[in-house]
């Protein structure tokens, strides 16, 4: 099939990013194959009205990018059929590893995975989400805040696009995959309520740092689950100014403050599980193993690394919310 391009002149995207992006899309979707020619420099700029200089540029861009090869009397050809995935996340843990893990050993080989951070800074997220726009077959995106998504990613395909582990997408054509940060920890706190009652407090602590990351309906939740069961309970925005005493039990968001209520254990000779209760927001490998083990509350990253890449190799729309689950061990 002989590739053809138009020009959109109301595109926001320069000629070079229109026709990076044709080419890309029309190799993912099979219509240029592994061996077959593009159309002359000379050709393609005749049929679509832009310059030759650009066109050259174009060609050359994807042929440093190894897309493309070029022969003296042929011309440029596709040189390999390969998926690149774009995989943003907001920044590097435990469990993004499991996430990440998940995503990569369910593709095959053939799919090449660019793993990048944004680490919620809106100008990195932004450039990044804007200088890979036409390079990747597919994008998975960590979205920037949970309570919007940024205006930058409609600049992707939404047929390609997969919104990750928060917020939900404001156009209703963007596949998700997130997880339920209000019901469901509800749920899992009544799962755990008779444990909680043994203590005569039980703390949130949740940082304004984290509320980027967490919406603050974990905290109604908190609060609701406390208020309704009538149990004593506060909500800890600097842990490093609270002392940690006999008959409390937590609910951590971050790992920092998780470290935190074990050394003030460890200091004191409070037994976690018994003295202190503790459960902690996310899990991970480490929290199996430290001490008698860290009571979590987490969905399963591994399942959503599984449905990332389902959504990437057959290219089917998803629109799924996980609730999280309790994994009791010692420390509660």
């Amino acid at each position: 099939m002989e590739f053809h391009f138009e020009l959109d002149k109301i595109s926001s995207q320069t000629k070079t990013q229109q026709l990076l992006y044709a080419i890309n899309e029309s190799i993912s979707n099979g219509e240029l194959k592994e061996g077959d020619f593009l159309p002359s420099i000379n050709k393609l700029s005749k049929q679509s009205g832009i310059s030759r200089d650009t066109i050259f540029k174009t060609y050359s861009i994807l042929k440093q990018r190894s897309v493309l090869s070029s022969t003296p009397t042929k011309g440029y050809f596709v040189n390999s059929v390969s998926f690149k995935v774009m995989m943003l996340l907001d920044n590097f843990s435990a469990f993004k590893e499991q996430l990440y893990n998940s995503f990569r050993n369910n593709l095959p080989k053939s799919y090449t995975i660019d793993l990048l951070f944004h680490h919620y800074n809106a100008d990195i997220f932004d450039q990044l989400i804007l200088n890979s726009v036409g390079r990747y077959s597919m994008y998975v995106v960590m979205n920037l805040n949970y309570q919007r998504t940024e205006k930058v990613i409609n600049k992707i395909d939404p047929e390609k696009l997969l919104i990750l582990d928060v917020g939900m997408p404001d156009n209703p054509d963007v596949s998700y995959v997130n997880q339920d940060f209000t019901l469901g920890v509800l749920d899992c706190l009544k799962e755990g309520l008779s444990k909680i009652r043994e203590y005569s407090q039980f703390n949130l602590v949740f940082p304004d740092s984290v509320s980027i990351s967490h919406p603050r309906g974990l905290i109604q939740s908190f609060n609701y689950f406390c208020t309704h069961n009538n149990i004593e309970s506060s909500v800890i925005k600097n842990m490093e100014s609270f002392p940690v005493e006999s008959g409390q039990s937590f609910l951590v968001i971050k790992d920092d403050d998780l470290v935190n209520i074990i050394k003030q254990c460890k200091n004191k000779k409070l037994r976690p599980g018994k003295d202190v209760g503790i459960i902690s927001y996310n899990d991970s490998p480490m929290k199996e193993i430290v001490g008698s083990g860290i009571t979590t509350i987490s969905v399963d990253f591994k399942e959503m690394g599984g449905k990332a890449a389902r959504f990437v190799k057959d290219k089917v729309k998803i629109f799924d919310t996980l609730s999280p689950r309790l994994i009791w061990r010692g420390s509660l």
